[in-house]
């Protein structure tokens, strides 16, 4: 998220608070026991499979004589036959009516802004000045947040950004979002050659942005797509809401045979540039930058060979019962009656919070056993009988060997690294992804994935794990399998750049 306040010029100190919380500090139980109760629901399709496995060596080692004696035997026993018949067709169907859909990845787009779009920091700050809302106070305090931000210097903002003064009317809003939207579904077409009317689920999710009609109608309306499509639209959710759009579309591919979804994750700056002075509220203005991300899943089996990953979890987080955590992030008006989203300085510790609860969920569905085994034991012993003792806090990278955390600015990105110990390599595509492009919200996740396929790292059974923070406040992960050696697709955002990165960021 938006983590960037701790830059404050104005001799606001840095302090504990608003750093990620030590995760060996405490680790709740019930969210140990939510990640098994996960792993257990499961448990019939865990039973069967081995079954079916010892049933199909067995017969494999039967010659024709005893196939022969077999067939006599059931000759003779037709209520053997009729019950044993019943329970193989119950099994059967009990086994496909409860066994989850494979979705897949097809394949995704980001969308890439034109060069004139591009702002430079000083640009940037010559420009905020000749609107004439900012004082030198806050000019100050925005070209200190630009410089500490981890962004380069060819992030984009939308065309009425660059002009004076800044069009913020709902047109220039549209025209955004239909540029960014269009511009990666366009290519999502023609790189899958999936017809516009062969969609059958369409998500759509930007969080400041909800005209009417929606944006899921904008994009129905101009691909024509078909009349009973089931459309949803997110709203207000926050830059995590991209990882909960492709649950929802997973959901309802579990429920429609043979369909593809389609997820389109953005956000608009058009009508959400601040224009005040409140220190809080001007960081969103020095991260946010353009972009967007359009996704083609489908549940055909017909579709794995081409595909490029399989979808195996999704762990959401809410922590919106807390105040605090409903608060940190929060669009409000100013003393002067300006809008925009404020960050509380809690923000980094309630981050810290909701993805401690989200991993330990997650935990148990994707750690290698010695790992969760040395976890619970170390968990219960502290439960049990020393309050000092630390939990053992799971090593990750045996579970994945990609991580796309949301480039939501440089500090978290620090602090992930530092609490799930990680290396340098780990948090690349991230952290290049936050200097070429900016935070662009819930489509970050996306632009790193492509990332580490243009830099050829992805292989078959690469195992990757985005996770996203978003208002509200939550923390969500989606863990997907590489199921070949992935190449960029055509048009990727990373295409003209990827031979200048990694860059050396100044610390």
């Amino acid at each position: 998220m938006r983590s960037e306040e701790n830059s404050s010029s104005d001799g606001v100190q840095i302090q504990q608070s608003r750093r990620l919380p030590d995760f060996l500090q405490s680790v709740n139980l019930k969210y140990v026991k939510l990640g098994y109760h996960y792993l257990i629901s499961h448990l019939l399709t865990l039973c069967l499979v081995p079954l079916m496995a010892v049933i199909i060596l067995e017969a494999s080692r039967l010659n024709l004589d005893d196939i022969h004696q077999l067939w006599l035997q059931l000759q003779y026993n037709l209520v053997s036959v009729v019950v044993f018949s019943a329970i193989l067709v119950f099994g059967s169907t009990v086994y496909i009516m409860t066994r989850p859909r494979s979705v897949f990845l097809v394949d995704y787009s980001c969308y890439l802004p034109p060069p004139h779009l591009k702002v430079k920091y000083q640009q940037f700050i010559e420009h905020s000045a000749l609107t004439g809302d900012f004082d030198e106070s806050s000019l100050e305090f925005q070209r200190k947040i630009l410089e500490r931000s981890g962004l380069g210097e060819e992030t984009c903002v939308p065309e009425a950004m660059h002009c004076l003064p800044p069009r913020t009317s709902m047109a220039a809003a549209r025209e955004e979002a239909e540029q960014v939207m269009f511009g990666a579904l366009d290519n999502l077409f023609a790189n899958t050659n999936v017809k516009p009317r062969d969609i059958g689920i369409l998500v759509v999710n930007c969080s400041l942005f909800n005209p009417t009609p929606s944006l899921s109608a904008i994009i129905i309306n101009k691909y024509k797509l078909r009349g009973n499509i089931r459309s949803f639209n997110l709203g207000g959710m926050g830059c995590s809401a991209g990882v909960i759009a492709v649950d929802l579309a997973k959901d309802m591919l579990q429920v429609h045979r043979n369909s593809y979804a389609i997820v389109v994750s953005t956000e608009n700056i058009t009508q959400n540039w601040y224009f005040g002075n409140k220190k809080s509220m001007l960081i969103p203005n020095c991260l946010f930058r353009v972009g967007g991300a359009a996704v083609l899943l489908s549940n055909k089996s017909a579709d794995r060979r081409r595909s490029k990953y399989k979808l195996v979890h999704v762990v959401r987080t809410h922590c919106g019962p807390n105040d605090k955590a409903f608060k940190c992030v929060y669009q409000e008006q100013d003393n002067a009656g300006k809008t925009g989203v404020s960050l509380s300085k809690d923000l980094m510790a309630i981050a810290g919070g909701a993805l401690k609860t989200n991993i330990t969920t997650l935990g148990p569905l994707v750690l290698p056993i010695s790992e969760q085994i040395l976890f619970f034991v170390t968990l219960v012993a502290k439960k049990l009988f020393n309050a000092k003792i630390k939990p053992y806090i799971p090593d990750f990278k045996l579970a994945f060997d990609h991580f796309c955390i949301h480039a939501g600015g440089r500090a978290v990105i620090d602090e992930l690294e530092k609490n799930l110990q990680l290396l340098p390599v780990h948090a690349e595509a991230s952290r290049m992804t936050l200097h070429r492009f900016g935070n662009t919200s819930s489509s970050s996740i996306w632009y790193e994935l492509a990332y580490t396929e243009a830099k050829g790292r992805m292989r078959k059974g690469n195992r990757v794990w985005q996770i996203a923070f978003g208002s509200g406040f939550k923390c969500n992960s989606a863990v997907w399998v590489a199921l070949r050696n992935v190449k960029p697709s055509p048009n990727s955002p990373w295409e003209e750049c990827i031979h200048r990165y990694p860059v050396q960021l100044a610390l």
